[in-house]
């Protein structure tokens, strides 16, 4: 089961970092955060998404987003791994621009629900899934996406949905399907005709339908 729900407070937990020890909502401030795991360090998928990750990092500064992932493994396997990350990324000698959480008790990963029973390392253990989750300013749960450990994330999806997650928070609006920004957006159903009309002064479009609704409702941000 999943530690913790959308919109839920997310746990205030102190661990140790490659940048020393963290209060989490201390290090995230007033910035949204995405915190994501990795099953093991010194592991092939693992090190191409935290390189990925690291070629990115402006994208999430741009988005006023605080990065931190999270391994089971010591913060001295994590230093000597974002060495081999960093020069996978072709950036020999640059440090990785983000922490790592180092949760060698794995009470980090139980208390979140990350565990993947179906991957166990050479002890027997489970190792953790590769687990994505998005949190506001408000400090709660925005976002929770689970992949299991055999899978890469995309992190050209997890920007788009950031993307997705400040403009409905800021706007009365919902995103459709494949989203991007730029496109259209929905006005969401509780929104009266009069209410959208005066909210959205590009104009809202209607898309005529058999049964007649009214809720095919389209608008420009």
């Amino acid at each position: 089961m999943p530690g913790v729900l959308l919109g839920d407070v997310f746990p205030n937990f102190e661990a140790e970092t490659t940048i020393g020890r963290i209060k989490f909502h201390d290090f995230l401030g007033d910035s949204w955060g995405i915190l994501f795991s990795h099953p093991r360090d010194f592991t092939p998928v693992c090190t191409t998404e935290l390189a990925c990750a690291a070629g990115i990092t402006g994208e999430f500064k741009k988005r006023g987003v605080k990065m931190i992932a999270l391994s089971i493994d010591s913060v001295e396997d994590h230093t000597n791994w974002s060495k081999d990350v960093m020069a996978f990324n072709g950036e020999t000698g640059t440090p990785l621009p983000f922490p790592i959480i180092a949760d060698d008790k794995r009470s980090l990963s139980v208390q979140l629900g990350m565990l993947d029973p179906d991957e166990i390392d050479k002890d027997g253990m489970p190792l953790t899934a590769r687990c994505v989750f998005v949190i506001g300013p408000d400090k709660k749960l925005k976002l929770s996406i689970l992949y299991p450990a055999t899978t890469g994330r995309n992190f050209d999806e997890l920007l788009r949905v950031i993307d997705s997650l400040q403009l409905t928070a800021q706007k009365k609006v919902a995103t459709p399907v494949n989203w991007k920004p730029g496109d259209k957006v929905m006005v969401i159903p509780s929104l009266s005709e009069a209410e959208a009309t005066a909210l959205f002064p590009n104009g809202v479009t209607c898309k005529e339908l058999p049964s007649g609704k009214k809720y095919m409702r389209f608008t420009q941000p």
